[in-house]
């Protein structure tokens, strides 16, 4: 089972307990940044750090604090520790994109598993239900595993169905092994807690009087989507950089190109890509073109280096 599946398991699972295990009495003590700690981590820590946390003196907190992330720490060696700007970011990106409802992004269901699992292999969204008679619903792929998330109000507060939460009895038994720190640590050069916008392709295509046209794709399906009324909307910024063979600059262009999806194109669209185009004056050389995209939605990120000759 992959450390996703591990992940999903214990978040289905272990909430509830985590919860139902706090100390009212020990969170009342607490300081208001050891408050703010505590709940924040609640997709991430385990039932024994917790209970030590709030058995700590005060002076002793903020040393937990540091050793919690740092056992987290994928690359020790460096300054930055991934794992917990990642941890924040997804936090932070959750309240952006499940900002509906009636409870911040981070705390709704689907913040909780996109916290803790990352942005899903495949989303697919039916605003009006999978029936004629349906809910709005969502369907996340997590490799062969679905989670489906209805909105049962109608107010954008999705919860994720009896149907998905009944897969624990299925993964329950990667929960010990997920609750050691050292075992979700990412490996040098792996992206477990990374997110990127899969499948951004570029055609090429020179044309007379030295005009080169860059045409790049995404799959629609790839592209987080914010739902905002009766619409799925997103930006994505693209940056393009071409440099000659002697590696100097040749040309570049940036620009924001924002995406507006009908929820009656919904369907229809997922199948199709998004498109952005850019004309680059060129003379006849040898060429780099580097690519980046950036979804401002969620913040992921694709990139891209192609050489060509004209």
């Amino acid at each position: 089972m992959n450390a996703r599946l591990s992940r999903l398991a214990v978040f289905l699972a272990a909430v509830p307990l985590v919860a139902a295990c706090a100390s009212t009495r020990g969170l009342k003590e607490l300081d208001p940044k050891s408050r703010d700690f505590i709940s924040k981590v609640r997709y991430t820590i385990t039932s024994e750090e917790r209970k030590a946390f709030l058995a700590l003196s005060p002076e002793a907190r903020e040393p937990f604090i540091e050793d919690f992330w740092k056992r987290r720490d994928p690359t020790p060696v460096t300054p930055e520790n991934e794992y917990r700007v990642d941890y924040y970011n997804r936090i932070e990106r959750s309240n952006r994109l499940f900002s509906g409802g009636g409870s911040p992004g981070w705390l709704q269901d689907r913040g909780r598993v996109y916290i803790t699992l990352g942005p899903p292999d495949t989303r697919v969204t039916y605003p009006r239900g999978v029936t004629f008679y349906g809910l709005p619903t969502e369907i996340w792929w997590y490799g062969l595993y679905t989670i489906v998330f209805i909105d049962e109000y109608w107010n954008d507060d999705y919860r994720i169905s009896p149907d998905s939460a009944g897969q624990i009895a299925v993964i329950t038994r990667a929960q010990t092994e997920y609750n050691k720190p050292q075992e979700r640590m990412a490996q040098p050069g792996e992206a477990h807690y990374a997110s990127a916008i899969a499948g951004l392709d570029v055609r090429i295509e020179v044309g007379d009087g030295g005009s080169t046209r860059f045409t790049l794709s995404i799959p629609n399906k790839n592209i987080w989507m914010k739902s905002s009324g009766r619409s799925f909307q997103a930006t994505l910024e693209v940056t393009m950089k071409v440099v000659d063979g002697a590696g100097a600059e040749a040309w570049t262009f940036s620009q924001a190109f924002p995406i507006d999806i009908p929820e009656a194109r919904v369907k229809q669209a997922l199948a199709e890509d998004f498109e952005a185009q850019a004309v680059a004056p060129l003379k006849p050389g040898s060429y780099t073109l580097n690519i980046l995209v950036t979804n401002t939605t969620d913040g992921s990120k694709a990139s891209l280096e192609r050489k060509f000759e004209i």
